[in-house]
């Protein structure tokens, strides 16, 4: 019987609560938990991170069986999640904390983080530059039990909430096609 790798991976695009369903669907999968990384500030809360106090980014952090579901996979879900051309936010959702990142835990997924995004700047998809950045991971603070599966938790608040976003229609306009 072989032994099952596990991985993580954690990627910022942001409203973390838009991030975690489209994740979760997938065979390989273990969990995807919403939280914070890439600030000064020890064990932030929502709110500092919010406000931008903290300078942590709203991320999410996968747990996967990369026999299933390829690190690869993972980068193909998320850029199609979000604007990799916006510095300034995602969406309604504008600042610092809700910018998009590529956290990576090894020299694999830097590699595999870097050839992705090449690619995708040399597809001519976006005739705007790709501002996505590429940073080593640091530590991952879960956000508070709240944010957690919001999709499911509130799914009423979630559904109005990314229907006001914009998101969808970026998505269905770059990249249905």
């Amino acid at each position: 019987m072989s032994k099952t790798t596990i991985e993580k991976a954690a990627f910022a695009g942001g409203c973390f609560w838009c991030m975690v369903k489209p994740f979760k669907e997938w065979d390989g999968i273990h969990d995807v938990v919403s939280g914070y990384m890439g600030g000064h500030v020890d064990n932030p809360t929502y709110e500092d991170v919010k406000k931008g106090d903290s300078g942590h980014l709203e991320v999410v952090e996968i747990t996967f069986d990369p026999s299933i579901f390829t690190y690869e996979q993972l980068l193909e879900v998320y850029w199609q999640q979000i604007d990799p051309t916006d510095a300034g936010g995602q969406f309604q959702d504008r600042g610092h904390s809700y910018s998009t990142a590529i956290f990576y835990y090894t020299e694999e997924q830097q590699h595999a983080a870097q050839t992705s995004k090449t690619a995708l700047e040399e597809s001519g998809k976006f005739n705007k530059p790709i501002v996505t950045v590429i940073r080593p991971a640091e530590t991952f603070y879960p956000a508070e039990d709240y944010h957690q599966d919001y999709y499911v938790k509130e799914e009423q608040h979630y559904k109005e909430d990314r229907a006001k976003s914009g998101r969808d229609e970026f998505i269905q306009e770059n990249w249905s096609k």
